[in-house]
């Protein structure tokens, strides 16, 4: 497909522009699609206001942001035609880390840890477009049932599902969830879904806590808020009192806050499991008291991003396991991403995840 597009291009720190750029031509291996819905991740602000560089040759832009998208199959590359796996008009949600398949982490099957790894809208450009070209193998089928906007929402729901396997709940569990922002509910509903027995969320905003409380956490604390009703100023009582003096068997971390990070430590029992999935800092660090986790036969683990869990992510949505209804609370069009990237960082509104209309159902 050849002609032009409307493109949001990211140059520098609060510096977008809408321009028309060339659509992209796809190899043997690739797959065109048009952009219906794309989600606006927390990486996304954090490149538009030049707290992160970019992963491109000079860290910097022009390039197009956007990796949480979904949209509709419009030329398929010779490759994936010849194996019948793609057809125009396919309705699609697209995995925007696309791996080597060659590097040593590769071949061990580790893809979330590539050496090479191609990411649409990280170091190639991404989908605050109307069109966006992807490697076969990372574009997946999603249900007629399925809306856009939800499937724009499958690359952190992957990741939330990725943490949540290694999580590894099992039935009757008491779960502690630090962080109540769009993953954190996501991990919510699927460790509820997964057999939990009570599930307990800690955050430091109201409005966020409420929704936890909404997509099936049993009890809400906030650690920041005097004036909250679910205030506490120490969650390892508060913990220790709502689990009946155990502990928690299983915790997760979705948020980058020190606190939480060594918060998890002190609210987990014995032979728990404590899985550390936001990304805090680089020069964070955090005590491990190491006689008594030891002693105590605990399990940490790490998350990142969503290796071989995509099909499992979109059952749980096709399934109706999951309430994304909840998490969507704002929308913008193309035309207004820069304003939707603002509004989400600067807001002092009640949201949670904002998303991109770029061609409307």
């Amino acid at each position: 497909m050849t002609g032009k597009m409307k493109a949001q291009v990211f140059y520098e720190p609060e510096v977008m522009k809408m321009e028309q750029k060339d659509i992209p031509q796809i190899a043997d291996n690739e797959v065109l699609v048009k952009v219906k819905s794309v989600g606006i991740c927390g990486s996304d602000i954090s490149y538009y206001y030049g707290h992160s560089p970019l992963d491109t040759a000079n860290g910097k832009g022009p390039l197009v942001l956007g990796h949480e998208f979904s949209g509709e199959v419009v030329e398929v590359g010779g490759i994936p035609k010849s194996l019948g796996l793609f057809e125009v008009g396919d309705r699609v949600t697209c995995n925007p880390v696309q791996q080597c398949n060659s590097c040593e982490r590769c071949s061990e099957g580790q893809f979330n840890l590539c050496s090479n790894p191609t990411v649409a809208g990280v170091n190639v450009d991404g989908a605050f477009a109307e069109y966006c070209k992807l490697s076969y193998t990372h574009v997946y089928k999603i249900p007629d049932t399925m809306s856009y906007d939800h499937a724009a929402v499958l690359e952190p729901l992957a990741c939330a599902t990725y943490g949540v396997k290694k999580l590894d709940v099992t039935p009757g569990d008491f779960v502690v969830v630090f962080g109540p922002g769009p993953i954190g509910i996501m991990m919510t509903q699927m460790i509820k879904a997964s057999g939990a027995g009570k599930i307990a969320m800690v955050g430091i905003f109201d409005y966020p806590l409420s929704v936890a409380l909404e997509s099936g956490a049993d009890y809400v604390i906030n650690v920041a808020d005097k004036s909250s009703k679910w205030y506490t100023d120490d969650v390892t009582a508060k913990i220790k009192e709502l689990s009946g003096g155990k502990m928690a068997s299983r915790v997760i971390v979705p948020t980058a806050a020190k606190q939480a990070l060594q918060d998890a430590l002190t609210v987990s029992g014995p032979a728990s499991t404590i899985v550390y999935f936001g990304l805090p800092g680089p020069e964070d660090t955090i005590e491990v008291p190491a006689l008594d986790t030891i002693t105590s036969d605990k399990t940490i683990k790490f998350s990142w991003l969503a290796p071989l869990v995509w099909p499992t992510a979109i059952r749980c949505v096709g399934n109706g396991l999951m309430d994304l209804d909840k998490l969507i609370t704002h929308k913008f069009s193309l035309e207004d991403t820069e304003v939707g990237i603002k509004f989400m960082k600067e807001s002092p509104d009640d949201k949670l995840k904002g998303v991109v209309i770029v061609d409307a159902e």
